[in-house]
């Protein structure tokens, strides 16, 4: 091999690494704070707060947590998952969406 291409070679594989470290950087920082979401979740639970205050907190940090997982643990974010992206989100708002009517049919 020539010089060059070594040193380009070098200079990938290089970038290459930079860009694992942050990546794992990404997931542990991701994983800390779920962590630290389930944590404070069965702090408010064992503490009896008040569950006009407990459920839509709860049900925020739940949702909180399953885009940490769909964007960090499920690799949505990189390049290249555009389309899986959409299809799954799709078809949250569509069951959503959905919940909504029959729960609004039901109600009233």
């Amino acid at each position: 091999m020539t010089e060059r291409t070594e040193s380009t070679s070098r200079y990938k594989i290089d970038i290459r690494k930079k860009e694992y470290k942050e990546e794992m950087v990404h997931q542990v920082t991701s994983f800390t704070l779920m962590i630290l979401f389930t944590f404070i979740a069965f702090g408010m639970v064992v503490m009896e707060i008040s569950s006009y205050f407990v459920k839509p907190v709860l049900l925020l940090l739940a949702v909180i947590q399953v885009v940490f997982q769909l964007y960090y643990f499920m690799h949505m974010k990189n390049k290249g998952h555009a389309m899986p992206a959409m299809m799954m989100f799709g078809g949250i708002v569509i069951a959503i969406v959905t919940i909504l009517t029959f729960t609004s049919i039901i109600w009233w």
